[in-house]
């Protein structure tokens, strides 16, 4: 085949029928919170003084690839020492971060040098942090990109062996597992292909053991019964008791009643916990229910989100699950609030100068507080000595804004010693759970049959409430009485109307009746316009 020299400016390319030899690119991913960025590594090569450039938006991390490229090709016996090397990153507008793009540039750049068929690297992602020696180490965030990237031309990926538990969650494409920067080039020289990562099984299940099981709890048959409300339709929960009433036990518990994932879910509980850095890899996938409970000195971003790279907080690492936030009182007041929008969409919006990002966060939020500071405002023995400054101080942390959006609140009485000794169980997790998942199971064919468009009556707008949830006249008096009485805010009010739809759900009743919209109203207990 003939060769021919082709000049641009003072650059000159060896070439055959057109294309320079010097040239390569392969494919690889970004992360922008959840949403993969596909990103085009373009690298041209020529003998020259040595010279490593690279444009397209690449930050400190990216940059220091050339580094660890350049000791784990001399220990493939490759020198980038004469040649110069010039790599785009395209689209070039939109930043690279993290070290996640060492594998496709070494890649590229054994390409462009002709250590491997530039052709063979056309349409495969390829994925991986390089170490000095060559070994492929293990990254985040390895499932949102295959599934947003193994798309339309892309069919196939190498990915770190490290996440082959991961990548096996993959039904589209082919994704190959590699432990070395040798097995790579082998299996581009097709000298020995790579293995393939084997399909991970996905069994569902709940802890018990490790959590406990509610047939422990004594007393608290209010809280008990708020909690199973709580999981069968997605409220959110306010649990207000003094000291040792079993708060943080509940919440703890809460997950043991809650239906087990759905293979859709755990992939969206997966995908987060996987750009978190937080997926074990002998797992691949999260099979049971998160639960996360921040300490009350959380920062915004910690409880929410954010970052130079935006990372997923606290709200959305227990998406599908339950977040926790005990001493509700004493975090700060800017972190409290930053859970409305959230608590809201079901989603948490980080917006940066060049883009924005979201991430899911519908999780089932706990909160935990004390009457005052000392904790036994209204204790029956116990004798409050906090003043009623520092009592109106603690309480205003709470927003009128913020109450609206917990669905029930509970009261919780001190346990007294005689019901902890006693003999006898109550009702196990196992049976409180029988009952929440068929009260799912009636949402959800509500939904298949098209009259809700919501998994859980916590989501439903009012239009559907009024469809689902159409009042009598006795129950519509009785709402409006305590309304007025305790000064519902409308989305209150709208909150009063699904819990008592979700009751309604837990005890098998087609129609909403008064007695349920009696309970849901006693769930309401900090509206009352005293705070008393």
């Amino acid at each position: 085949m003939a060769r021919r020299m082709v000049a641009l400016g003072s650059v000159v390319f060896e070439s055959i029928a057109g294309k320079p030899l010097g040239f390569a690119s392969v494919k690889a991913s970004g992360l922008l919170g959840l949403t993969p960025e596909l990103i085009t590594v373009e690298v041209s090569c020529t003998r020259g003084p040595p010279l490593f450039q690279m444009v397209g938006l690449a930050e400190a991390p990216v940059r220091e690839a050339r580094v660890r490229i350049a000791s784990a090709l001399a220990c493939l016996g490759v020198l980038m020492d004469e040649y110069a090397i010039t790599i785009n990153l395209a689209p070039a507008d939109v930043p690279k971060s993290g070290a996640t793009l060492d594998l496709a540039l070494a890649c590229a750049v054994l390409g462009a040098l002709d250590q491997i068929p530039a052709e063979a690297l056309q349409n495969v992602l390829v994925l991986g942090e390089l170490s000095l020696d060559g070994s492929v180490q293990p990254m985040r965030g390895v499932l949102p990109q295959l599934c947003g990237a193994l798309k339309g031309d892309l069919r196939t990926a190498i990915v770190p062996a490290h996440n082959a538990r991961e990548a096996g969650l993959i039904d589209q494409g082919k994704v190959f597992v590699a432990t070395h920067l040798r097995q790579v080039v082998d299996h581009f020289t097709g000298k020995a292909p790579l293995p393939i990562a084997d399909k991970t099984g996905f069994s569902p299940g709940v802890d018990a053991a490790a959590r406990g099981d509610l047939k422990h709890v004594r007393g608290q048959a209010t809280a008990r019964r708020a909690l199973e409300v709580a999981a069968a339709g997605g409220h959110n929960l306010l649990l207000v008791g003094p000291p040792g009433a079993g708060k943080t036990l509940l919440a703890r518990l809460l997950s043991t009643i809650m239906p087990p994932l759905s293979f859709d879910e755990a992939i969206e509980t997966t995908s987060l916990h996987s750009v978190a850095g937080l997926l074990p890899a002998d797992k691949g996938i999260v099979t049971e229910r998160p639960f996360r409970a921040p300490h009350h000195t959380v920062s915004d971003a910690g409880l929410v989100g954010g970052g130079r790279s935006p990372r997923p907080g606290e709200v959305s690492l227990a998406h599908n699950g339950v977040l926790f936030l005990d001493e509700f009182a004493e975090f700060r007041r800017t972190v409290i609030e930053s859970l409305r929008q959230p608590l809201e969409d079901g989603v948490v919006c980080i917006a940066r100068a060049r883009a924005r990002t979201f991430f899911p966060a519908r999780p089932l939020v706990v909160a935990a507080m004390n009457q005052c500071p000392c904790g036994y405002l209204g204790h029956p023995k116990e004798r409050c000595r906090c003043s009623l400054k520092t009592i109106a101080r603690y309480r205003e942390k709470l927003s009128g804004p913020m109450l609206d959006r917990l669905d029930i609140h509970v009261s919780l009485p001190p346990v007294e010693i005689r019901q902890l000794s006693g003999e006898g169980t109550s009702e196990s997790s196992q049976v409180v759970r029988e009952r929440v998942m068929a009260a799912r199971q009636r949402q959800l064919d509500r939904q298949r049959q098209g009259v809700t468009t919501h998994r859980t009556n916590s989501e439903l707008s009012l239009a559907e409430i009024k469809a689902i949830a159409r009042l009598d006249r006795e129950a519509q008096a009785l709402l409006e009485a305590a309304g007025n009485r305790l000064g519902l805010s409308a989305r209150a009010y709208v909150k009063v109307l699904r819990v008592a739809r979700t009751i309604a759900d837990v005890e098998g009743e087609a129609r909403v009746r008064s007695p349920q919209v009696a309970e849901a109203i006693q769930g309401r207990i900090l509206d009352r316009r005293d705070r008393s």
